[in-house]
């Protein structure tokens, strides 16, 4: 045993993307006296920007909106009570097919060993024993989202650090829920674009409805509750007030967010400690 305090390591690609996935257990575990470690992997300049404007329009300052984003983070981070913010600070590579995951210095264009060499040195330094990113399809198809799962597996191979290795994803019964719910809030993600206002990040709920995400529920490893601090999850995410019109979970009001965001489930896919599966403590076997 040693006086180095538990950790927890969640890499995400922009801001607001810590909230979505992970603010559950980042508020869970910071009460239960973990540390928690936030790395975000870009500047988010790909957002909304004041008003709405969009990515490619008139009066759209992606490095305003960076600064903007990285304020909201902040507060974001204040109300998870997140104990260490570490950001990358790659530029936004928008959704897949757009002009910007082209451009010279956004995250996608970076050579993975480039942002493995920078996360790894991160490692090294806080020592994690749990370490949260996404799956190989970036949960949802997002390259930043591709490259923050990249050079997270790479990231760990460079260090002689063993923590235990979660994926973010949501089970099939989750997301037929947040079907519903869309549903019932006048959400179509299968209409066409041409008939949507371009959303730059569409949130894992939008995304259920053209993309196949998620696992059937008997391949979830974990599933942490984390009902306690839905309120908290929920006020990170307002806390990206200038990304408002694409949180859909923003609509639903607290108290349904609450009902619908009350676990948090991931896969294990690295383990030491050889507990049984499935768990419902990230730390399950560490403390």
């Amino acid at each position: 045993m040693t006086d180095r305090p538990l950790t927890l390591m969640a890499v995400h690609a922009h801001p607001d993307d810590e909230a979505t996935g992970t603010g559950g257990v980042l508020a869970r575990y910071a009460a239960e006296g973990i540390r928690t470690v936030l790395v975000t992997c870009t500047d988010g300049g790909c957002g909304d920007g004041p008003g709405g404007v969009k990515p490619g329009d008139p009066g759209h300052d992606p490095a305003a909106v960076a600064s903007m984003r990285r304020r909201e983070l902040e507060a974001s981070c204040e109300v998870l009570a997140v104990s260490d913010l570490e950001t990358l600070d790659y530029a936004d590579s928008g959704m897949i097919g757009w002009p910007s995951n082209e451009a010279p210095g956004s995250f996608w264009q970076t050579p993975v060993e480039e942002g493995a060499a920078r996360l790894a040195e991160l490692m090294r330094h806080y020592r994690p024993d749990v370490v949260v990113t996404y799956d190989e399809n970036g949960f949802y198809g997002h390259p930043d989202h591709i490259q923050a799962h990249r050079i997270t597996m790479a990231a760990l191979e460079m260090t002689e650090l063993a923590p235990k290795v979660y994926w973010t994803t949501m089970p099939h019964s989750m997301l037929r829920r947040f079907g519903e719910a869309m549903r019932e809030f006048h959400e179509d993600p299968s209409q066409p674009d041409s008939e949507q206002e371009p959303r730059p990040e569409p949130d894992p709920a939008e995304a259920a409805g053209v993309t196949e995400i998620g696992l059937p529920d008997d391949e979830v490893t974990t599933w942490v509750d984390t009902t306690a601090f839905s309120g908290r999850k929920f006020d990170a995410l307002a806390a990206h007030a200038s990304q408002g019109e694409n949180i859909f979970f923003l609509r639903m009001g607290k108290e349904r967010f609450g009902d619908l965001m009350g676990t948090e489930t991931f896969v294990r896919v690295r383990d030491a400690t050889g507990t049984a599966l499935p768990e419902k403590d990230l730390f399950a076997g560490l403390r």
